[in-house]
Formats: structure tokens, sequence, C-alpha cells
């Protein structure tokens, strides 16, 4: 899955699978995280949000099943 990198303290790429509805979020410290079920438009909101760790605190993390993939 392509990421795109992003201006973040705490988040360094973000990428979207559309057809899985897969996204993928791989953070400064190293760690890769797949959070499965995120509809697109909440991608959208992701890639869009000016505070990229504030929105993923709120929005994203604990919401969605997660898999480390590294």
């Amino acid at each position: 899955m392509d990421r795109t990198r992003v201006s973040s303290t705490n988040i360094r790429s973000i990428g979207y699978n559309e057809g899985s509805q897969t996204l993928e979020v791989e953070f400064t410290s190293g760690g890769i995280y797949d959070y499965a079920g995120v509809p697109k438009n909440l991608f959208q909101r992701f890639m869009a949000a000016p505070s990229k760790g504030r929105f993923f605190d709120s929005s994203v993390k604990d919401k969605y099943r997660t898999v480390k993939v590294r």
C-alpha cells in the first residue's frame, strides 16, 4: 500500500486501500498499523485535518480493529 508522507509530530505517513477499507498509519516511532473498516470519507478528513495527531486520537484510535504490521 502506498502511503503519503504527512507533516505531523507523531505520524510519518498515511495510506488507504479503498477496496478493503484499510487505513495504514506509519508513526515516527517506526511502527506501522492497519485499521480495518475505515470509510473513505474518514480517510479524506484525516488527510485534510490540520492536526493529524489530534484527528487520529479522536477519530481512529481505539475505534477500528487494529493490526500491527511492523
